[in-house]
């Protein structure tokens, strides 16, 4: 498959855009998901395990399909893309999103977030498949090593997080609990920033503009939850930690 430069600088620029509306949008409205969403008998909405098995699937049929219709793909590039983007996206779509106890989400929501990890599946695939230029020593450069550290870091503190998420409560139960433990015990977002710090990651490793882009978008994108969640947390709980930060340790 052909090298289409201009069209994925344009994607790049489509998903930074999408991220930084994302931000000035959440800085004007609540968000409407899970918690904060209100409650309408009128929206359709999809079962959370549903929802994010579907979601999510595009970010492995399409790197897939381009896999096995490229002609020549770049090796580094198809190593990258196996080791961090695609694996990333197995453990979101059969690990965490059938083991998942989240709200339904509405419908419109799944439909944007299909969209969108479809035509991010299709970035990150195209781009390093068929554009990325890696010589021969790149698995040997301090950037390829240093992004694989922090893309592995970042997902050992997502999915560590996750699971903290996922047995606070017992099955059945409805109250909020203050979660406890891992980076938790630093920042009410441990799991968003273990997913953001994922991607910056990713963006070192491969050292391209779909990789920086899709990392801003997901700073611009799950950031903000995090300081929803400390808000929410510190106005339900009056015994919350005080020294406990938002999603950065110590900062904010």
């Amino acid at each position: 498959m052909q090298c289409y430069q201009d069209s994925v600088n344009f994607l790049s620029g489509v998903v930074v855009l999408a991220g930084l509306w994302h931000l000035w949008h959440h800085t004007k409205a609540q968000l409407s998901y899970g918690r904060y969403r209100e409650r309408s008998p009128l929206l359709r909405t999809v079962p959370a395990r549903i929802a994010w098995f579907l979601q999510e699937l595009p970010c492995l049929l399409i790197p897939l399909l381009l896999m096995l219709t490229s002609h020549n793909p770049s090796m580094m590039g198809k190593h990258l893309l196996l080791g961090t983007f695609f694996l990333h996206y197995l453990q979101r779509t059969f690990v965490y999103g059938l083991q998942t106890r989240g709200k339904p989400s509405p419908l419109v929501v799944m439909a944007l977030a299909t969209f969108f990890c479809s035509l991010n599946g299709f970035l990150q695939a195209h781009y390093l498949l068929n554009c990325a230029q890696f010589d021969d020593e790149w698995s040997a450069d301090y950037r390829c090593k240093a992004g694989l550290l922090l893309f592995y870091v970042g997902m050992a503190i997502n999915i560590h997080s996750d699971y903290i998420l996922r047995n606070l409560r017992k099955p059945g139960e409805v109250v909020y609990k203050i979660p406890t433990g891992g980076l938790f015990e630093y920042v009410s977002g441990a799991n968003f920033l273990g997913e953001i710090v994922e991607w910056f990651g990713y963006a070192v490793a491969t050292w391209s503009l779909p990789g920086l882009s899709f990392a801003v978008f997901s700073l611009c994108f799950i950031g903000p939850r995090a300081f929803y969640h400390h808000r929410f947390y510190k106005e339900k709980f009056k015994d919350y930690p005080k020294f406990r930060k938002a999603l950065i340790p110590f900062i904010c």
